[in-house]
C-alpha cells in the first residue's frame, strides 16, 4: 500500500530533525567568539549611546556645585532578518520510495546552508567595518579615524595601515589604551583578543603564543604576551575575506551584538497541489555593534 503524504510526514519528520539539529551543530559558532548574545522581541533593537560627564570640578568653600548633562549622541539600530530556506521532495520521489535517501541528503545540505549564512552575517560586520558604506549608528564605518564625540573626534584604526607584525600589533595596543569617551576623558581600554582570518593564523600564533619575540635571534621576551595584554590570545574566524586586515576586540561594553528574535525551527508539510513534501527551516536574528571602542583594527598595508 502507499503512503500518504500526511503518513509520510509524520514519519520522516522527527528524524529529519534530529538530523538537521546533529549537522547544524556540527558547524563551528565562529560568532560567539565576538558577539554577546541577547534576546529580542520586536522588529528592532535601538541602543541610546549617552555623551556621560566631563572632569569633576573643584568646589569652593561655601560654593555651589556645578551641575552637567549627559546628552544622546547616537542610537545604534538593530534590524532583524528573517533567514530562511527548504527543499521539497517531488511526489513521484515519494511514490518511487526515493524519499527517504533523498530527505536524509537535503536536510544535511539544510542544516549547511543555515549555519554557514549566519556565520556570514556575522563576519560581515568586520569585512564591511572599514566601509562607509555599512555606517554605525554614529555616521561612520565601524572602523574609522573619524568617530564624532562631544569633545573632538575617535580613532580607532591604525593611523598608517600595516600588516600584522609585533610592531603593528604593539602599536595597536598603544592606540586602545589611549580611547577617550564621548567628553575627552581616558577610559582604560584594553585590547582583549586578536580576531583574525585563516590567513594570519600562523603569524598570530607567533604573536601571541611565543615566550620571546618572533623572528629574532636575541633573548628579548615577547613584551605584549609577557604583560598580558591580549589576555583572550586569538580567534580564526575564516569568513572573514580580506587575508591582510586583523582586528583586536576591546573589553569595552555594549560593542558587538547578536540579537536573536526567533531560534531556528524546523518544520514539513504535504502540498495538495503539486503532492510534494515540503521541508524549511527558518531564524530571524541581527548582528550588529553599538559602541564602536569595541574594536580595533587595520585593513593592512596597501
Amino acid at each position: 500500500m502507499a503512503i500518504s503524504r500526511s503518513q509520510l510526514v509524520k514519519e520522516l519528520e522527527p528524524g529529519l530533525n534530529a538530523l538537521f539539529g546533529l549537522e547544524y551543530g556540527r558547524y563551528d559558532a565562529q560568532h560567539a567568539e565576538i558577539f554577546e548574545t541577547e534576546t529580542s522581541d520586536r522588529a528592532f533593537e535601538e541602543e541610546v549611546m549617552l555623551s556621560g560627564f566631563g572632569n569633576a570640578r573643584t568646589k569652593s568653600e561655601g560654593g555651589s556645585i556645578v551641575y552637567d548633562n549627559a546628552t544622546e549622541t547616537f542610537t545604534a539600530r538593530y534590524t532583524h532578518e528573517t533567514i530562511a530556506l527548504g527543499f521539497a521532495i517531488t511526489e513521484e520521489a515519494v511514490e518511487d520510495n526515493l524519499y527517504d535517501r533523498i530527505s536524509a541528503r537535503y536536510t544535511r545540505a539544510l542544516a549547511r546552508s543555515m549555519a554557514n549564512t549566519k556565520q556570514v552575517k556575522a563576519a560581515n560586520v568586520l569585512n564591511n567595518g572599514f566601509d562607509n558604506n555599512f555606517p554605525g549608528g554614529d555616521g561612520v564605518a565601524l572602523l574609522s579615524d573619524a568617530h564624532p564625540l562631544v569633545a573632538g573626534t575617535l580613532r580607532n584604526e591604525l593611523a598608517v595601515a600595516a600588516d600584522l607584525n609585533e610592531a603593528s600589533l604593539e602599536q595597536s595596543l598603544i592606540d586602545i589604551a589611549a580611547f577617550v569617551d564621548e567628553r575627552g576623558l581616558l577610559i582604560s581600554t584594553q585590547g582583549r583578543k586578536l580576531i583574525v582570518p585563516s590567513e594570519l593564523q600562523f603569524v598570530a600564533d607567533r604573536l601571541t603564543e611565543s615566550a620571546f619575540r618572533p623572528g629574532t635571534a636575541d633573548n628579548d621576551v615577547n613584551a605584549s604576551r609577557n604583560m598580558g595584554m591580549i589576555p583572550e590570545g586569538y580567534t580564526v574566524n575564516n569568513y572573514l575575506t580580506d587575508p591582510d586586515a586583523f582586528f583586536i576586540k576591546t573589553d569595552i561594553p555594549n560593542g558587538f551584538k547578536l540579537f536573536q528574535r526567533s531560534p531556528i525551527r524546523t518544520s514539513m508539510e504535504g502540498d495538495f497541489d503539486t503532492g510534494n513534501v515540503r521541508y524549511k527551516a527558518r531564524e530571524r536574528y541581527s548582528f550588529g555593534f553599538s559602541d564602536p571602542r569595541c574594536v580595533f583594527g587595520s585593513p593592512g598595508a596597501a
